[in-house]
């Protein structure tokens, strides 16, 4: 299982690089085309925005897989081992639920119905559709790390210390 997730975390953190870059290739093409050709592409601006969006959703369910997202853990600091694994498995069904309904399933609906009505982007040309991939996208994402990390959880409550934080 650790193979797998340092292949996911290898191949998350190689494709959010490369849409990094290129977000940053459509910005600079922006400015230098807006100030110092004086015609700005229509073109840059909007797959920058698309970029952006496939950044973000990326790059929040690697973050999630590296244990980096923002958290408030006074509670679990202060927390024995047994009461840690039970706020952590709380941590974990929350992030499932939320990557469940609201990226999984909310963004499914979204993917579906902007390709069935057939809206396009209007500089780009691309259907809408899998514009908002990336929501569902991350969060099936989101869902396989939370897994792994409730699996080691679960195995610390049967006395095997794995440390999820040092499982990544």
């Amino acid at each position: 299982m650790k193979n797998l997730v340092d292949c996911i975390n290898k191949g998350l953190a190689f494709f959010t690089i490369c849409l990094s870059v290129f977000l940053v290739f459509c910005v600079t093409w922006q400015v230098v085309s807006r100030y110092v050709l004086g015609t700005p592409s229509t073109v840059t601006d909007e797959l920058a925005r698309y970029l952006f969006m496939w950044v973000a959703m990326i790059g929040a369910a690697y973050t999630t897989g590296q244990h980096r997202h923002l958290a408030i853990d006074l509670l679990a600091m202060k927390l024995k081992r047994v009461g840690k694994n039970i706020v952590g498995l709380v941590v974990q069904t929350a992030i499932t639920l939320f990557a469940s309904v609201v990226l999984v399933y909310g963004g499914s609906l979204l993917v579906i119905s902007t390709l069935e009505t057939g809206q396009i982007t209007p500089a780009l040309g691309l259907p809408m559709g899998y514009v908002y991939l990336c929501l569902p996208i991350s969060g099936v994402l989101m869902i396989f790390y939370v897994l792994v990390d409730s699996v080691a959880l679960i195995q610390n409550f049967s006395g095997k210390d794995t440390a999820i934080s040092e499982s990544h």
